[in-house]
C-alpha cells in the first residue's frame, strides 16, 4: 500500500483564487460574503451570500468551451487546472498517464435546472434549448476535469452533499494507495442558486448577513459556492519527480446514520472520528487543528463541539470554520476545508472563525481561534465534513516526515 501526498493546490473561492490568495485571505480573516448578484433576490429576507465575483472561466479553462458548460462544472475544471498547475507536473505526462478525477457536489449544475424550468414555465418543454438540457447531469463536473486535462482515467463524481469533497478525496486516496491510479484530482464544486438559498430559509437555517460559528448569538448558515481541487500521487511518484509536498493523506473515515435528515448526531460523528484517527493510525492527542464543518446553526454547532469533547476530552485542539468567512460552499466545503488546512500545515498557522463575540456558555470547551489567525505548529489536522442525511466524512492529513 503507498503512501498518498498532496502537491497540488487549487481554491477558487470568495476569499481568493489560487493557493497564494486563498492562504492570504485566511491570514487576514476576510469575509467573502456579500449581496447576492447571481438571482434577483426581490422578496427574500435574506440576500447575502459568499459569490465568487472575480470567477472568469475564460481565463482559467484551455480547452472546454465556457458556452458548453455549466458554472459548477467550470469551477471544478478551473480548480482543477490550478492544482495540476501547482502540482507542476507536465500535462503531457499526464494525459498519457493513469490518472483520474472526483468531485463532490451537493446542488450539481442547479443553476442550469433552474433556467430550464423558468423557460418550460414560460413555454412549454418543447420549447426547452437542448444545449442547456445536456448541461444539467452533475456527471459533468468530473468530465469537465478530464476533459480539460484530457485524463483518461475515472471521472467519478460523487453526490454526498456538504461531506462530499471529503469523501472524494478518500476515495481518490484508496485509487493511488492500492495502485489503481497513479494520479487523482480529488475535491468539489457547487454554486449560488435560488433553491438552495430558498431551501435553506424555509428550514430556518439561513441567517440574514454574517455566519458566526460557535458564538453564543450564531443563527444559521451563510450559502457559498466555488471549486476546490487537490493533486494527489504516491510518495514515490512525488520523490522521483522532485515535487513539492504540501501535506500526506493519513486516511479518513466514513459512516452513515440515517438517523435524521437534517439533525447531525453526536454519537455517529464522533465514531467517523474514531474511525478516521484508526484509519490514519494516530490517537487523538496527535491532532493539532481540527478544520470544523462549523455552519454557524446551533444545532450542527454544538453538536459537532460535543463529539469533539467526546473523542478528545476536555482539552481539545483548536478548533476553527472557515465558513465564516466563505460562506458555505456546500460540496466545495470540506475541500476548500482541506486546502486551508494543507496552508496551516505548510505556513505554520491556524485560520480563525471570524464573526466571533461572544462565547457560548452552553457549548463545551473550545477553542474557535476567534477572529485572527495563529501562528502554530501543525503537524497533524483533521478535516470534517458533514451532510444531510447522517452522511460523515473526515480526513486526516499530516505533515511529510
Amino acid at each position: 500500500m503507498r503512501r498518498v501526498v498532496i502537491t497540488g493546490l487549487g481554491p477558487v473561492s470568495s476569499i481568493g483564487i489560487g493557493a497564494a490568495a486563498y492562504e492570504q485571505a485566511l491570514r487576514q480573516g476576510v469575509n467573502g460574503v456579500s449581496p447576492i448578484e447571481c438571482f434577483d433576490t426581490t422578496g427574500f429576507p435574506y440576500y447575502m451570500a459568499g459569490e465568487v465575483h472575480d470567477f472568469r472561466p475564460e481565463d482559467m479553462v484551455r480547452r472546454l468551451s465556457v458556452e458548453e458548460w455549466g458554472r459548477t462544472s467550470l469551477f471544478a475544471a478551473s480548480a482543477a487546472r490550478l492544482a495540476v498547475a501547482d502540482a507542476g507536473i507536465d500535462e503531457n505526462v499526464l494525459a498519457s498517464s493513469r490518472a483520474g478525477s472526483t468531485m463532490g457536489t451537493t446542488g450539481g449544475e442547479t443553476q442550469i435546472l433552474e433556467r430550464l424550468t423558468a423557460d418550460s414555465l414560460a413555454g412549454g418543454p418543447a420549447g426547452l434549448d437542448a444545449r442547456l438540457v445536456r448541461q444539467v447531469s452533475s456527471a459533468r463536473l468530473s468530465q469537465a476535469v478530464n476533459r480539460e486535462l484530457r485524463l483518461t482515467g475515472d471521472a467519478v463524481t460523487l453526490s454526498t452533499a456538504c461531506s462530499a469533497s471529503n469523501y472524494a478525496l478518500g476515495f481518490a486516496s484508496d485509487m493511488i494507495r492500492s495502485g489503481e491510479m497513479d494520479y487523482m484530482i480529488a475535491g468539489g464544486a457547487d454554486s449560488v442558486h435560488r433553491w438552495s438559498h430558498a431551501g435553506f430559509y424555509r428550514l430556518g437555517a439561513l441567517t440574514e448577513k454574517a455566519c458566526s460559528p460557535f458564538d453564543k448569538g450564531r443563527s444559521g448558515i451563510i450559502t457559498g459556492e466555488g471549486g476546490a481541487a487537490m493533486f494527489l500521487e504516491s510518495l514515490d511518484s512525488a520523490l522521483a519527480r522532485g515535487a513539492c509536498i504540501h501535506a500526506e493523506v493519513l486516511g479518513y473515515g466514513l459512516n452513515c446514520d440515517a438517523s435524521h435528515m437534517v439533525a447531525p448526531d453526536r454519537a455517529s460523528i464522533a465514531a467517523c472520528m474514531r474511525l478516521a484517527h484508526k484509519n490514519a493510525g494516530i490517537r487523538p492527542e496527535d491532532v493539532d487543528y481540527i478544520c470544523a464543518h462549523g455552519t454557524g446553526t446551533p444545532a450542527n454547532d454544538y453538536t459537532e463541539a460535543s463529539a469533539v469533547v467526546d473523542v478528545f476530552g476536555d482539552n481539545p485542539p483548536p478548533i476553527s470554520s472557515t465558513k465564516s468567512m466563505l460562506g458555505h460552499a456546500m460540496g466545495a466545503a470540506s475541500g476548500l476545508g482541506a486546502i486551508a488546512s494543507v496552508l496551516g500545515i505548510t505556513g505554520s498557522f491556524l485560520p480563525p472563525t471570524i464573526n466571533f463575540s461572544t462565547p457560548d456558555p452552553e457549548l463545551p470547551p473550545i477553542d474557535p481561534v476567534p477572529n485572527q489567525a495563529r501562528d502554530a505548529d501543525v503537524r497533524i489536522a483533521q478535516v470534517n465534513g458533514f451532510a444531510f442525511g447522517g452522511n460523515n466524512a473526515i480526513v486526516v492529513l499530516g505533515r511529510m516526515s
